[in-house]
């Protein structure tokens, strides 16, 4: 296939290009993925980088990176997975190739392998934001061998205020604190305050007025951030909220459950830790099951899995992609819809886009980055819904994306009179996250007190 990038895409490759240390900040669907490998291509012809290592979330480095270059004619990058067993890891290491791709769950494995002095001399970052963490290992491995690439790109989606405090740790790999500080405290106390506190705890912090332009500004010769909506035009997407009655043994016991965990708590000093704890248990039992102390499942209804069947059957003959979200949701699926595929590896990628897969089970988190299956169909339904704003936005975004040539419906399962209603009402107002977690629940648990004290 012959590529004719847009304007947008010629200025990011220039850009990488240009500068060895660099970030593109690209909202879903805009090519970050054939744009770094143009240019890598053309940094390897004029000998300027001959090993490349790219790291990448599992699903990616399975294939997305491989099959892109295998698409476009101008392209001929040969590539090593460095994924499976330790032995066959370090077997692809020793393979001849341009690229170098491992998931980075290996990138620790990586590190010590080579004794912290990695053998490559470009490298590039795919879906940064899985290195947000400054603590996490991942992290600290990476940090140590930064300094040993000529070249370092990070790619990520475009940042929402919201979600700066991750990007410290993504700018340090890719310029070692030259635009955000040194280190995550200076960081923090020069552009955010104090949040929720539990005496010496800090739950979050929040931004300064005026901080976000600051961050922006900070970084903005190292990166070019650039918002989907602004460079394609996409189909129509409908949003359509799908309303569920519980049966009423169903309702009463979910009832019980939220009454006997809300009573027991204290809205003040509720936790992000005890707030989840809670959430959780109750968008179970909106799902249909929900987890024993000892890890068993106790079955409450079907309500959600006779919904889903019945707009499986309004649109009979069109691929459905269905958004779970706990085991426990997957097995009643399984064992419900015959015919479901679950994404777990490339080739169950590959044959949705082939049209091969009627029904295709996803958790949002293996689906939320890299992952082009606009070509399958057009219509997600999410079965369990998630608070996090982010791996929502990416999951739809497999379909809603650039290449998609059909109307796109998002169908969302809501339980009436549970906690879906909380979820659905923040991801709607773009406000979902641990703030709207807390919140919810403390507003739950404040509502419970209150009738409590009524019928006293």
């Amino acid at each position: 296939m012959k590529f004719i990038p847009h304007d947008y895409q010629m200025e990011a490759m220039e850009r990488l290009l240009d500068n060895d240390h660099y970030g593109l900040f690209l909202d879903m669907g805009l090519g970050k993925t054939i744009i770094t490998e143009t240019a890598v291509q053309e940094l390897i012809e004029d000998f300027a980088v001959s090993k490349v290592l790219i790291i990448a979330p599992k699903t990616v480095a399975e294939s997305t990176w491989q099959d892109e270059a295998m698409k476009w004619d101008h392209l001929s990058l040969t590539f090593s997975t460095v994924m499976g067993t330790a032995a066959q890891r370090a077997a692809a290491l020793k393979k001849r190739a341009d690229c170098y791709v491992i998931n980075r769950e290996n990138v620790v494995w990586l590190c010590e392998h080579y004794k912290f002095r990695l053998p490559f001399d470009m490298v590039i970052i795919d879906e940064s934001s899985s290195f947000k963490n400054h603590q996490a290992k991942r992290f600290r491995a990476l940090k140590k061998c930064i300094t040993g690439f000529k070249r370092v790109v990070i790619l990520t989606g475009t940042p929402a205020p919201n979600t700066l405090m991750d990007i410290w740790s993504q700018l340090y790999l890719l310029d070692q604190g030259a635009s955000l500080g040194k280190t995550i405290s200076c960081y923090r106390e020069k552009y955010f305050k104090l949040g929720q506190t539990n005496g010496y705890v800090v739950y979050n912090y929040r931004l300064k007025p005026g901080a976000d332009e600051e961050i922006y500004k900070a970084i903005e010769p190292s990166v070019m951030s650039l918002k989907a909506a602004d460079y394609i035009k996409l189909p129509e997407r409908m949003d359509n909220v799908v309303h569920v009655d519980l049966p009423e043994g169903a309702l009463k016991k979910y009832k019980q459950m939220r009454q006997d965990y809300c009573l027991s708590l204290d809205a003040d000093d509720i936790t992000a830790t005890s707030a989840a704890a809670l959430s959780n248990k109750l968008l179970q039992m909106a799902n249909g099951c929900v987890y024993d102390d000892d890890g068993g499942v106790i079955e409450i209804h079907e309500a959600k899995l006779d919904k889903l069947a019945e707009i499986i059957e309004m649109n009979e003959g069109q691929p459905v992609l269905v958004f779970y979200a706990y085991r426990h949701d997957l097995t009643k699926l399984k064992k419900k819809f015959a015919n479901a595929k679950i994404l777990s590896c490339s080739q169950d990628m590959k044959d949705w886009n082939d049209g091969k897969t009627e029904l295709l089970l996803a958790h949002p988190a293996s689906t939320a980055y890299g992952l082009n299956l606009q070509a399958g169909g057009h219509i997600i339904v999410w079965y369990g819904l998630t608070w996090s704003l982010e791996l929502y936005q990416q999951a739809n975004a497999r379909l809603y994306r650039q290449g998609q040539n059909r109307p796109v419906i998002i169908h969302h399962l809501v339980a009436k009179g549970t906690m879906d209603e909380q979820v659905m009402d923040a991801l709607q107002k773009k406000t979902a996250g641990q703030d709207a977690l807390l919140e919810a629940v403390k507003a739950e648990i404040r509502r419970m007190k209150k009738d409590e004290c009524k019928s006293n």
